[in-house]
């Protein structure tokens, strides 16, 4: 049962690690931004961008490994791909920054609480209320 939870948590970290190097780049958070508006072309996304075709379409197979992005086969045009974000990669980065943050209020709060406790014993030992 250990090992099914810790190689949970490691292909997690893994995901997790992808997505935060895809993000790392400025050029790719560009593009999430840009395909948070509504799924596009490659070429529209270069456009918008003022990048060569070849330079995004790194960009946009990083993201595509990353599995933060997805591209789907356009009807009439088998050449075109339409590029949209993947919502459940973003809600796996959404639910680890929520259990990072509530773990560091937990944390703040514990600590806060042992500050303002010693802070009253120490009054308490020099005769003070």
């Amino acid at each position: 049962m250990v090992l099914a939870t810790a190689a949970k948590q490691a292909e997690l970290n893994t995901a997790l690690a992808r997505a935060f190097a895809a993000l790392a780049d400025p050029t790719r958070c560009a593009v999430v931004e840009l395909l948070r508006e509504r799924p596009q072309r490659a070429s529209d996304l270069a456009a918008a961008l003022d990048l060569a075709p070849a330079g995004l379409s790194r960009h946009l197979r990083l993201l595509e490994r990353s599995g933060l992005v997805a591209a789907d086969a356009v009807e009439h045009d088998a050449r075109v791909r339409l590029y949209r974000l993947e919502p459940h990669v973003f809600a796996t980065l959404s639910d680890w920054a929520a259990a990072m943050q509530d773990q560091w209020s937990q944390q703040l709060q514990a600590f806060k609480r042992h500050a303002e406790g010693g802070a009253s014993r120490r009054g308490t030992k020099r005769g003070k209320p």
